[in-house]
């Protein structure tokens, strides 16, 4: 499917179907397309909505994760996105959605993590970005996902072309190191929501440990693994993801978190 972008007081951004919101945040090299199977699978039901983060042109100095939660929470407002709503995150988009629901826990339902960051990840290692290396670049997405092959050209070559940019390569260190310094392990308790953990076994940048403390430290989680997957599991086994997502969904709607 082609997901169709609309504009809105100069936000971009998928909004596709009707009833309870599904907010999807996607991560620091994600797309809107991340999420082309959740939102293929869940708009009959649910209204989904992705906006597209600014990270490659928000302020250097409000490149960060505060900074990308100020931006969600100014995107809610300008879309007049009733809530409560799911918040869905994968990767730096769970650390942000950790962060927005923390600071707005009456505006969130639900939360649904994959291979989030907020704990601990090996972003793209101490090295990355480095400009210029076509074979490096093609190496550190491919590691992203636990088929090689699923790291298509045109994945590789829209990474490619932000590593070459000077004012994108700043922004992506500066978000990459206010995640590594935002370490949420003392506020998880606070986070009291229905919590669903969908993660890679094979995840070599949010290993396996990272989602059991996730499940340690927040109150109202459950956890499933999803086996010959990594990072981004919504991509890599987009059936079985969907299919934990809707039980989910089904076992705590929003009445139910309402009336608790």
């Amino acid at each position: 499917m082609e997901l169709q972008i609309k504009e809105h007081n100069g936000f971009q951004y998928v909004d596709e179907g009707s009833g309870d919101v599904l907010l999807l945040l996607h991560g620091l090299f994600g797309a809107l397309s991340n999420w082309e199977d959740v939102v293929e699978t869940f708009r009959p039901h649910y209204r989904v909505v992705i906006p597209l983060l600014p990270i490659y042109d928000m302020p250097l100095l409000k490149a960060g994760v505060p900074g990308l939660v100020n931006f969600v929470e100014d995107f809610v407002a300008a879309v007049q996105l009733p809530g409560p709503y799911t918040v869905l995150g994968n990767s730096l988009g769970g650390h942000v959605a950790l962060v927005y629901t923390l600071h707005n826990a009456q505006q969130v339902s639900r939360l649904v993590l994959t291979g989030s960051s907020g704990l601990f990840e090996d972003s793209m290692g101490g090295s990355f970005p480095k400009r210029g290396n076509y074979a490096f670049v093609q190496e550190r997405v491919a590691y992203t996902f636990y088929d090689p092959t699923v790291a298509t050209k045109e994945l590789v070559d829209e990474v490619f072309s932000i590593t070459n940019s000077n004012s994108k390569c700043l922004r992506i260190i500066s978000i990459a190191r206010s995640a590594q310094r935002h370490n949420l392990g003392k506020d998880l308790s606070r986070i009291s929501v229905p919590t669903l953990l969908i993660w890679g076994l094979n995840d070599t940048i949010t290993p396996p440990q990272v989602a059991h403390e996730f499940h340690r430290l927040l109150p109202n989680a459950e956890l499933h693994f999803l086996d010959h997957c990594c990072h981004a599991p919504m991509m890599e086994r987009p059936k079985a993801f969907n299919a934990l997502l809707a039980q989910f969904l089904e076992r705590t709607t929003p009445q139910a978190v309402i009336s608790r």
